[in-house]
């Protein structure tokens, strides 16, 4: 069953430019709100200094903070919000793009083929994102089992177990 250029619109076109248009935002409101934080937090530990020989309340309060920034650090890292944000951010636009082309019937929409056309080039701008985001996961799962198996060499070293 074929469906026509209306529904492929709103069924498939503008679901999917919701969709990165939400993800992009959420994750740059993530990664602005625990940047600001790590960067306050970070801040703070050098105007803490000057005070650590007055308390040791102070010195503990350093080491909390600094165990925070670390934290923050690696969620954003891991998560990877600004990445993700720009990534959704450009998928959405170019979404955008092929869309407002096709509406106005704009090159390379112009011929009697245009709505197939389009639906060809969205699909292949998804299964590019697709794909690329199947890759980053491949590349990181890769990091993080050399940085597993580094970690375990280190400690294989200093307690003398071979791994």
């Amino acid at each position: 069953m074929a469906i026509g250029e209306t529904e492929y619109l709103e069924q498939r076109l503008d679901d999917q430019i919701n969709w990165y248009d939400k993800k992009s935002s959420a994750n740059q409101t993530a990664y602005k709100r625990l940047r600001l934080i790590e960067i306050i937090a970070a801040a703070a530990i050098p105007l803490l200094a000057g005070y650590s020989q007055k308390s040791e309340y102070v010195g503990m309060a350093i080491g909390v903070i600094g165990l925070i920034v670390a934290v923050l650090a690696g969620i954003v890292s891991l998560y990877r919000f600004q990445e993700n944000w720009t990534e959704y951010r450009a998928a959405a636009e170019s979404l955008k793009q092929e869309k407002y082309l096709f509406l106005v019937r704009a090159e390379p929409y112009n011929g009697d083929q245009s709505f197939e056309l389009l639906v060809q080039r969205v699909e292949a701008l998804l299964k590019s994102e697709t794909t690329g985001w199947v890759q980053a996961l491949r590349a990181a799962g890769a990091a993080d089992k050399s940085e597993r198996e580094h970690l375990g060499e280190v400690a294989g070293r200093k307690t003398g177990i071979k791994s």
